[in-house]
């Protein structure tokens, strides 16, 4: 095998806000590993709240650059690596070189069927409610994420409602909220016909909702990075959101999703963003989620022009040729 990786940037259409932390590009690694004449490629962006980089996850790469040129399975890999971006990057230019080389796609190799998924639109945090309705009502969307943090969080939902009153709705307010802060909200969130909240309070401090009976769903991302935390965020949330940079691939994920339903919990998957390379391997664990949020390309200026398609709020056609 021969391995390489690279570090990429892409500017956001406008800067992405959410709670305590603004992102004007997003900056990728791009694995890219070879064998028999076939490319596989992979994309990750990492997880800023475990404090990854694009030049942490290169260096991460590069350490064991010379183990993959050896040779080495996704199963192998889950061994070696931590969970994360960088062994996200790798499994998936694992898995598309296996179907370059096997001749199927990746819906062949997992048995999944690919459908079109509605996904929903981010709106980032803005100054002001009506900002945030403004950008809510040009989105166009069916479907809304709206970010939030502690401050007027009633306000903004209120303001994107009533400008979209027929939107599915659901809020992230990224660990933002105490649980006083929830539990005043939640009546209000039921008059405005939300979906969902993820991640109210702050990973590791959010033992209280053990036992507590949400009139919402709950969803767990940051309480949740990889199936070995599933135990514990099980007891406090409904929903799980996998992402493909905090399981470190679609392996883990595939893996974390099954255990996930055994336990009765409902799955979302999500993205750090990125481009449609980001995406793909994201949209396969889609086909199996009540919840998709793989907007990242709708808010870069400009994506792989072979990738994914969005149109009207619905993300389909991952071509085999492009990825899997």
């Amino acid at each position: 095998m021969k391995v390489s990786v690279h570090l990429e940037e892409w500017q956001f259409i406008t800067p992405f806000r959410i709670a305590g932390v603004t992102w004007h590009t997003s900056r990728s690694i791009v694995v890219q590993i070879s064998d028999q004449g076939f490319l596989g490629r992979g994309e990750a962006q990492g997880v800023y709240y475990l404090d990854e980089t694009a030049d942490s996850l290169l260096a991460e790469v590069n350490a064991i650059s010379g183990r993959i040129k050896e040779g080495i399975s996704r199963e192998q890999l889950l061994q070696l690596m931590p969970a994360g971006g960088a062994r996200n990057a790798i499994d998936c230019a694992l898995w598309d070189l296996e179907c370059k080389i096997s001749g199927q796609s990746i819906w062949q190799l997992t048995g999944i069927t690919q459908k079109p998924q509605t996904t929903v639109f981010t709106i980032g945090l803005e100054k002001t409610p009506e900002a945030m309705a403004e950008k809510a009502l040009a989105a166009n969307s069916p479907a809304l994420k709206i970010k939030l943090d502690q401050h007027q969080p009633y306000e903004r939902l209120a303001a994107i409602r009533a400008a979209c009153p027929d939107a599915d709705l659901v809020v992230d307010a990224n660990q933002s909220w105490s649980f006083e802060q929830l539990k005043q909200l939640l009546p209000k969130c039921i008059d405005l016909n939300l979906s969902m909240i993820e991640q109210p309070l702050a990973r590791g401090s959010d033992e209280v909702l053990e036992g507590f009976n949400s009139p919402i769903v709950l969803a767990g991302d940051e309480s949740c990075l990889h199936t070995a935390e599933l135990e514990q965020a099980a007891k406090r949330y409904t929903m799980i959101n996998i992402k493909l940079d905090k399981t470190g691939g679609l392996t883990e994920a595939l893996i974390l999703a099954k255990a996930a339903r055994e336990k009765g919990c409902q799955l979302m998957v999500g993205n750090m963003c990125g481009t449609s390379l980001s995406m793909a391997p994201s949209f396969v664990l889609a086909q199996l989620c009540d919840f998709v949020d793989l907007d990242g390309p709708l808010l870069l200026k400009y994506d792989h022009p072979s990738g994914l398609k969005y149109s009207n709020g619905m993300v389909s056609d991952l071509q085999q040729r492009f990825w899997g």
